[in-house]
């Protein structure tokens, strides 16, 4: 009898991979084994054809299964009886880890049947949903390697779990109401008696703020549709401005929001992010998302959330429950101490959260879809290293100072991590140096070499710097915003012999090696290498990281260098201009700068956008951009690209003074904000227009924070015409996506010839 061994890798642990194989070989007639070990799921197998039986792998594998490879080779011995699933095998890991998933239609089916026996419980999984990352402690993945471990399976869930046919076998989660997680409801001194799904959502119908347990961390939640409620959530909070994610079901979106066909797939994806939609219909409190021209809307992820949302009836919003510029809090104990001054009541269970993970946010562009936020439901996916990059030895990269991020690669692949957060908070630095250890645990991961920003002063390259010194290997260090457009290549595919791009990188601040503060660039190269070919004239940001929290300091330089210092002195007549001035002019704390992001803000103060302070990172720019949107479609001003001071330089004076000239003239603010993005668009594709035009590039890369903008990465395609463009779907275009570039230029470096 012939017999095969096929190994196949990918994400095919905790997937009800092993019942799925199991299945199609009782189908078959086959005999042999499946088993779970360190390289993903192995087969044995003996009878007739087998090819047959190894196509039907790929094609019909579970919903939540990634086959990145199926290896097929021959097998000699005695075949078993019969076809049975093996006991996992061997230790360390070379296989992905599944994202956790958002509940299935059937299992939600089962919590809303009061003749099922999870009816009402709220932690209902099976092996196409449920908590995986944010539960595993070590592969293989198994329960006794979980949170899980605490929870003794009663006989009825042991009887579906070594079932076969049930699609509960060897769910790892797998659990009921007599022998799972429970659920508590807790107010003032400790836990209230009684239906704690019920009384939670009493609290919330009441106006009050209740915390609640998820799958990566606690939320605190109050109705959405109640103002006064909001409102007090943001002043309990202290976060005045930036917007509330929300919760609620189809039909309640549907309410207050614009949503197609792609959108509503989006949400309901085992992901379940939360996706920006244009805000429509009835109006929430301006409290929900103020300023702001969208919501951002998740679906209930879990059976807990579906049940809340049954049993309220309503929307909800669900804000990351944490301490101003910490980690979401994810024990109960830690909870009950930090969210006790926000939170009139909790709504938790006595599962325990292995790892934190927020919740992963997207947009939908003109473009299609892209990630803002790579976290819950999208972590630890992989993505292929492009063509060249395959046989690099393994790499990984720390990312930058924001929006802290981890990448590995490996076997042909990269793991990039989810959202951290900024790294000046204790807690977050923590919270980085324990993912760090955890991924390398997790994935066995022997790095040949570290990468980081070429920022010496971030937490992210210090680290970088420490690790590759204790582990012997090299320190690759990677410019800014040579890393963004990197890791726009890489997500796209781009192979390393398929020549130099030309990338239109905009964001914040990166450190050029120039010693200058970079973010406004096009850039010429390939992974190994670039060429600055121009970039925004730069100003002095006054104040270092003041500059970035206070618009009106942006302004008065990109006015001064416009020759309009008259009209800064009365549009910011209060504020210290004369001692910004001399700081500019002395050099002290006021690096220059090439700053899109800045750039923006200044742009905002021009126009009355909170000039004097942002409340949150980026406010003052999605302000800007809410504030242009009323005006798609209006007559652009002619506004021409100023000549610059040196070749490569674009310089915006020409642009300051339109804006100067149309708020004096009386001119609708939103057509100025338009008018400002069009200059923007069209000023960076012009020299990377020429450059597709000469043939130094076969391509235009996309990339930094500037391009979450829709409005600018739609008037930017426009602008550069029909030419190839790369731009970001699966990877943040901030700075969560940087490790990625860096880990990419690092292989290409370590690669001969690189």
């Amino acid at each position: 009898m012939e017999g095969r061994r096929i190994r196949v890798r990918g994400q095919v642990q905790g997937v009800g991979f092993r019942p799925f194989i199991w299945q199609l070989a009782r189908a078959r007639g086959l005999r042999g084994e499946v088993l779970n070990d360190p390289e993903g799921v192995l087969i044995h197998v003996w009878g007739a054809d087998l090819d047959g039986f190894a196509a039907e792998i790929t094609a019909k594998a579970p919903p939540l299964a990634q086959v990145g490879a199926v290896e097929i080779g021959p097998l000699d011995g005695v075949p078993p009886e019969g076809f049975s699933i093996a006991a996992s095998a061997g230790a360390g890991n070379q296989t992905r880890i599944t994202p956790d998933a958002a509940t299935c239609a059937a299992c939600l089916a089962e919590i809303r049947d009061s003749t099922e026996r999870r009816y009402g419980y709220p932690f209902a999984n099976c092996t196409h949903c449920g908590p995986r990352l944010t539960i595993i402690d070590a592969l293989p993945y198994d329960r006794g390697q979980t949170a899980m471990a605490a929870f003794p399976m009663c006989d009825a869930c042991r009887a579906e779990y070594e079932d076969p046919e049930d699609r509960r076998f060897h769910a790892q989660p797998i659990a009921c109401s007599d022998c799972g997680p429970r659920l508590g409801f807790e107010r003032g001194a400790g836990e209230v008696g009684g239906a704690a799904i019920d009384m939670a959502a009493r609290s919330l119908a009441a106006g009050e703020v209740v915390a609640i347990k998820g799958l990566g961390g606690f939320h605190l939640a109050v109705d959405a549709r109640n103002g006064s409620a909001v409102t007090r959530l943001r002043q309990r909070k202290r976060r005045p401005a930036k917007p509330f994610a929300l919760m609620g079901t189809p039909e309640m979106i549907a309410r207050h929001a614009e949503m197609g066909a792609e959108e509503v797939a989006m949400l309901r994806s085992p992901a379940a992010p939360i996706l920006l939609l244009p805000a429509r219909g009835e109006a929430l409190p301006e409290a929900v998302a103020p300023g702001m021209d969208t919501l951002g809307w998740m679906l209930p992820n879990t059976p807990l959330h579906h049940l809340l949302l049954d049993a309220f009836g309503g929307p909800l919003v669900m804000t990351s429950g944490n301490l101003s510029g910490e980690p979401q809090v994810i024990g109960n104990t830690e909870a009950r101490e930090k969210l006790g001054g926000f939170a009139d009541a909790f709504l938790m269970h006595d599962r325990e959260i292995r790892r934190r993970l927020d919740d992963s946010v997207m947009r939908v562009l003109p473009s299609g879809p892209m990630v803002l936020r790579r976290a819950r439901g999208q972590v630890p996916g992989t993505l292929p290293l492009p063509e060249g990059l395959r046989d690099a030895p393994p790499v990984v990269a720390y990312g930058g100072q924001m929006k802290g991020a981890i990448c590995l690669t490996k076997g042909g692949e990269a793991l990039l991590g989810h959202h951290l957060g900024e790294m000046d908070n204790l807690l977050t630095i923590e919270a980085f140096d324990q993912a760090d250890a955890d991924y390398a645990a997790l994935f066995d991961h022997a790095p040949a070499a570290v990468a980081c920003d070429l920022h010496p002063e971030f937490h992210a390259s210090r680290h970088g710097a420490a690790r590759a010194a204790a582990l012997g290997v090299p320190l690759i260090e990677v410019q800014h915003h040579h890393a963004h457009m990197a890791a726009c290549m890489a997500e796209n595919g781009w192979p390393l012999e398929a020549g130099p791009v030309v990338g239109i990188i905009l964001d914040g601040l990166g450190l050029g090696p120039d010693g200058t503060v970079w973010g406004g660039e096009v850039l010429l190269g390939d992974y190994a290498s670039f060429e600055r070919l121009a970039w925004l004239s730069p100003v002095p940001l006054v104040g270092g990281d003041r500059a970035q929290a206070e618009p009106w300091r942006n302004a008065l330089m990109r006015l001064d260098a416009a020759g309009l210092g008259d009209w800064a002195d009365q549009a910011f007549a209060e504020r210290p201009r004369t001692l910004l001035r001399q700081a500019a002019k002395a050099g002290v704390n006021a690096p220059l700068s090439s700053s899109a992001g800045r750039l923006f803000d200044a742009v905002a103060a021009i126009l009355g956008i909170c000039p004097d302070g942002q409340s949150y990172e980026g406010e003052a720019a999605m302000r800007l951009e809410a504030l242009a949107n009323k005006a798609r479609g209006a007559a652009p001003a002619a506004w021409a690209l100023a000549a610059g001071r040196a070749e490569g330089v674009l310089d915006p004076g020409a642009l300051i003074r339109g804006l100067v000239a149309g708020c004096d003239a009386g001119m609708d603010r939103a057509a100025l904000a338009h008018n400002a993005h069009l200059w923007m668009a069209e000023a960076f594709a012009a020299p990377a227009r020429a450059c597709l035009a000469s043939g130094r590039a076969s391509a235009v890369v996309l990339s930094g924070g500037c391009f979450q903008n829709a409005l600018l990465s739609e008037l930017t395609r426009a602008a550069l015409g029909d030419g190839p463009v790369l731009s970001h779907a699966k990877v943040p275009a901030n700075d969560g996506g940087l490790a990625l570039g860096q880990a990419a230029v690092a292989s290409a470096r370590l690669l001969p010839g690189g």
